[in-house]
């Protein structure tokens, strides 16, 4: 997909990842619709960047607040095209504690909800969406990219439930996109290993430096700008589909 003029969604898409993302698609020209939680952001960054980018509250677990959303972005002057998401929760407990405790069942099933259910619902709702425009070049009528990450191959200790929701995202790829074929939408996932969002801006400058020195080349966090660099390459590469692609600086995951 060559031609940037078209409706996108971000789920996720106010801080982070998401928002890099965000901003990277409508520097492009992109009519971005923001689908997140965080109402105050949401809005803000909408406002920041004009035009035709607009912000929806949107639960990703709940299909008629994922819905509403989508309607949004359809509703705008050009066709639904992209999707892609970057909403997501992590989640430290072992599966067994020290003192023989269990691991918590309602923290695993949100984390699962959130990352893996979440992304299914806007894959599949949006991409329905896409199935209903006019063809473009190749019979191409939209993509998806998905966030996976390296815990998805690389799990830590204690990070089983975030282990299995990226797994989860990694596992649904190819067969996302053998659905989709039919109707011309691809599917890819980005897996990042270090990325420097919020999550990890809060720690101390000691452990942000010990971190980026197990990351083999280039020695630093990923920046949020190079996953949306990524994203955006895929959606512009016609032939990438049904892939997972590792954005990790050659990173591999020791136990803990």
């Amino acid at each position: 997909m060559r031609d940037f003029d078209v409706a996108a969604v971000v789920s996720g898409g106010a801080s982070g990842l998401g928002e890099a993302t965000t901003r990277a698609l409508a520097a492009r020209g992109a009519a971005v619709t923001i689908l997140d939680l965080q109402e105050d952001k949401g809005r803000a960054l909408a406002e920041e960047l004009g035009g035709q980018t607009t912000f929806v509250r949107t639960d990703v677990t709940d299909e008629a607040s994922v819905q509403a959303a989508v309607d949004e972005a359809t509703g705008k002057d050009r066709p639904l095209r992209i999707a892609i998401n970057c909403a997501g929760v992590a989640w430290v407990q072992r599966t067994l504690a020290r003192d023989g405790s269990p691991h918590e069942l309602a923290p695993f099933t949100r984390t699962v909800m959130i990352n893996l259910v979440g992304s299914f619902n806007v894959l599949r709702l949006a991409s329905a969406a896409m199935a209903r425009t006019e063809p473009g070049e190749d019979g191409e009528r939209g993509v998806v990219v998905n966030t996976a990450s390296v815990a998805a191959y690389d799990g830590q200790i204690g990070q089983i439930a975030y282990a299995a929701s990226k797994g989860g995202i990694v596992g649904m790829t190819l067969p996302a996109a053998r659905d989709l074929a039919a109707v011309g939408v691809r599917v890819c996932t980005i897996a990042p290993g270090l990325i420097d969002t919020p999550l990890l801006a809060d720690l101390p400058e000691e452990a942000r430096t010990s971190l980026a020195a197990n990351i083999p080349f280039p020695r630093r966090l990923g920046r949020p700008e190079d996953f949306a660099q990524l994203a955006l390459d895929i959606v512009e590469h016609g032939y990438l589909n049904g892939e997972v692609i590792r954005m990790d600086g050659a990173l591999r995951m020791a136990p803990k």
